[in-house]
């Protein structure tokens, strides 16, 4: 509970506010206690009139308004404390997952990933919100009455004091058991957020085969199970909370029995004395009952945090940056002998040399799993180089400003993601500062989406749903290009985005793209052989190593792997001549 602990010592200012906030609430029960015991003994026992009261009603109520005003401002110093925390979990994890590996971020349900962020991170509000503010008061209020009760009379102090352990040696024991069922509660709701999740964004492919209704069966299943991990962890609250409170009405009793026979029988005690303990008791019992309410919470909370650190002990690999500027725009590229590895025993790239030209077009070729659209990874840096070295304009790429490089980038791969939203807040996206409906209707035109946008009543207004729903193939590589237009980089990477669409939208595309290209330096992962044909250099990877490296006349003299890959996608129909 590093983390919990870490966050604990960031909020001592406001924990020293809740003891202080604490003692003064213990000090309003004894006073409360006090004027309800002499205003009780003057109307009863001294036939006082009501006017001669008064002074000691009013007193009452405002020590009443009082006990109510710090008990409120405590709840907000627990509501501040929880909100900070769960704002920095919600940082560290979503910071966490940023850096993860490019491979190990797509592994997992996404509806775990959400859950963990949304579901088990509010699970920590109780730590903050109730366990350690009662826990503050349940060691400064029993004490500072402890203390009241003790200089009035000895042995009722010592009936709490020997009844009192009962009820942290219990809550004790039950923690154990809260804790098991609390980690169950969590894996459990885990597994029905991913299942729920993964099953809403896969709807439409149940529906096409069939599947939908064996999907709700796997659902309600795995609601059934977290119903019955959260029935588990109440089972053990209500167990709890039934033998606080009778050890607590069972030492209460005896208070009063003692107290009855010291007042009837051995007349050694006064009434208001034995009337002040009396209120007080009970008082003492109910911080230690309300911290054992909260202590379940809190336990519940501990498990959340401890699942919270699993996954921020996950790996991670940390791409550094540095504070250079590129020298010379659009940029050349330089690889020697970069390596790359999912799996340091089979690397993925290995000892790669080549040399891209500034404003050039590259094209990277291959077979599956040759590592083509690991090496594009590289060059964004989303994924790092292990052994060698990459430079950029003569500049080593890690030293290279973050902000500097992504500002030259554009990235568009063979499933661009549409967010929820307008067409506008999508193509604007590029660039990152305000820019005006003018700009991107141009950008729109370039890349061909202008016919779509008039056609649509609300124009470059209408909302598209979350993956572009609504919208085909083409229209969403439109989309992406006009993103590309509209951030004007200089080194543009495409994973083939023509892929799978219809000669006429491909021929759309392609224009657009060589426009796009014209002050930029590109590299293309290509599929279609008119990409390879028109490539100023083609770089051919076979298991990760550079094979050879030349235009596609070149290639074609000198590299029977290429004409072989050629001959393939010409019959497959992946590879066109024009």
């Amino acid at each position: 509970m590093s983390l919990l602990k870490d966050l604990v010592k960031q909020q001592r200012q406001k924990l020293m506010i809740l003891t202080i906030i604490s003692v003064m609430l213990a000090a309003t029960i004894v006073v409360q206690a006090y004027l309800i015991v002499q205003i009780i003994y003057e109307i009863f026992l001294n036939n006082a009139t009501f006017h001669s009261i008064l002074p000691h009603l009013g007193f009452l109520a405002f020590v009443m308004l009082l006990r109510t005003l710090t008990n409120h401002i405590n709840g907000r110093i627990g509501i501040q404390m929880t909100t900070q925390a769960k704002r920095v979990f919600r940082v560290k994890i979503l910071d966490h997952l940023s850096k993860q590996p490019l491979e190990r971020s797509t592994q997992g349900q996404s509806g775990k990933k959400v859950s963990m962020i949304l579901d088990v991170v509010e699970e920590v509000d109780g730590y903050f919100s109730q366990y350690l503010p009662k826990n503050i008061q349940a060691l400064t209020i029993p004490l500072v009455l402890l203390i009241v009760i003790f200089t009035q009379n000895v042995t009722s102090g010592l009936i709490i004091l020997i009844t009192a352990p009962f009820i942290p040696l219990f809550m004790a024991l039950i923690g154990i058991k809260t804790k098991k069922k609390s980690e169950e509660q969590l894996n459990e709701l885990s597994a029905f957020s991913g299942q729920f999740l993964d099953s809403l964004k896969g709807l439409t492919t149940l529906k096409l085969f069939g599947r939908a209704e064996n999907e709700v069966g796997k659902i309600e299943a795995s609601s059934i199970r977290f119903r019955e991990a959260t029935m588990g962890v109440l089972a053990v609250a209500f167990t709890s909370s039934f033998m606080m409170e009778l050890i607590s009405m069972l030492s209460v009793g005896l208070i009063a029995l003692e107290l009855s026979l010291g007042l009837i029988i051995f007349e050694n005690i006064a009434f208001t004395t034995a009337f002040f303990i009396l209120l007080l008791a009970p008082e003492f019992f109910v911080a230690l009952k309300d911290l054992s309410s909260a202590f379940h919470t809190g336990r519940e909370s501990m498990t959340a945090a401890k699942k919270i650190e699993e996954v921020l002990a996950e790996p991670t690999e940390q791409i550094t940056w540095g504070n250079q500027s590129i020298e010379s725009l659009p940029p050349s590229i330089t690889l020697e002998e970069v390596s790359f590895y999912y799996d340091e025993d089979h690397p993925t790239l290995q000892n790669l040399n080549a040399t891209i030209e500034a404003n050039s077009h590259v094209a990277i070729v291959g077979k599956s799993g040759a590592g083509k659209t690991t090496l594009l990874n590289i060059f964004t840096r989303m994924l790092p180089v292990h052994t060698g070295q990459l430079f950029i304009s003569g500049t080593p790429q890690n030293q290279l400003n973050e902000d500097e490089w992504f500002k030259h980038v554009s990235y568009i791969t063979q499933h661009p993601y549409i967010f929820a939203g307008t067409i506008y807040d999508n193509i604007a996206m590029g660039k990152n500062r305000h820019v005006t409906k003018e700009e991107v209707m141009q950008a729109a035109k370039w890349s061909g989406l202008t016919d779509l946008i008039l056609s649509l009543e609300e124009g470059i207004d209408t909302l598209v749903g979350e993956g572009g729903r609504g919208l085909s193939g083409g229209e969403k590589q439109r989309l992406a290009l006009a993103r590309a237009f509209i951030k004007k980089p200089s080194l543009i990477l495409f994973d083939e985005p023509t892929t799978g669409l219809d000669l006429k939208t491909e021929q759309t595309l392609k224009q657009s793209i060589n426009e796009l290209a014209k002050n930029a330096t590109m590299i293309t992962v290509a599929h279609r052989l008119h990409t390879i044909k028109q490539a100023d250099q083609i770089l051919l990877l076979d298991q990760g190593q550079l094979l050879a490296k030349g235009t596609h006349e070149e290639l074609l003299k000198k590299e029977p792997t290429y004409r072989e890959l050629v001959g393939v996608n010409q019959k497959t129909g992946g590879m066109r001549h024009e």
